[in-house]
């Protein structure tokens, strides 16, 4: 039985904390391989300047590069409309079946995930794997884990360091004209730029 992570996100775009928190999930966890799953629309919140489906896939595969244990799933923009996670592994467990998936998610998605579309089939269909995304949030997350398991969710937090980077500090270094250094990587600061991503119809920051 092989031991899957799944990191779902908007990915708008994706980040050097994104793959900070995959790569040592995977190395915590030993898991066998990671799926990044771009959404094709965010059930949970607005997502500003959203870049085409296709660019937020293709610059997840370029932060894929270089490690195996990666890999890029277009299943929930395929399937189109508003991504639920528990539709996403209800798919995940027709298509790849007898495999343990781990849902991996930093602070603010685990503090809300009972609030989520119906989060019983989350609890049933994955092991929650949360990481603190603030200096004191690892004692909020353990309260929160304690909460779930009640309803029957298999918790694991890990205490990965904590990169103060966001998809919103990217866009709006790309709106301010600033490298990109540290946020992303630099063949996504080069894509950004090629394909004029996050700037106004006329190609100026917006």
């Amino acid at each position: 039985m092989a031991k899957i992570g799944l990191y779902g996100g908007t990915f708008n775009p994706i980040h050097e904390a994104h793959v900070h928190l995959v790569k040592d999930f995977a190395d915590r966890l030993g898991l066998d391989k990671v799926l990044l799953m771009p959404t094709f629309q965010p059930p949970h919140k607005q997502a500003h300047q959203l870049a085409s489906p296709e660019d937020r896939m293709a610059m997840c595969r370029l932060a894929a590069a270089g490690d195996e244990r990666i890999q890029v799933s277009d299943l929930e923009i395929r399937r189109a409309g508003k991504s639920y996670t528990a539709e996403t592994l209800e798919e995940l467990h027709r298509l790849y079946p007898g495999n343990q998936w781990h849902l991996l998610m930093g602070e603010d998605m685990f503090l809300t995930i009972d609030r989520w579309y119906r989060p019983e089939t989350i609890y049933r269909l994955a092991v929650l794997c949360a990481a603190p995304r603030s200096p004191d949030g690892l004692p909020r997350l353990e309260k929160h884990a304690q909460f779930l398991r009640t309803w029957g969710a298999e918790t694991v937090l890990c205490d990965i360091r904590y990169l103060p980077v966001s998809s919103t500090l990217v866009r709006e270094a790309v709106a301010a004209g600033k490298p990109l250094d540290g946020l992303v990587s630099p063949g996504i600061a080069r894509y950004i730029r090629e394909k004029g991503l996050y700037r106004d119809k006329e190609g100026n920051p917006s």
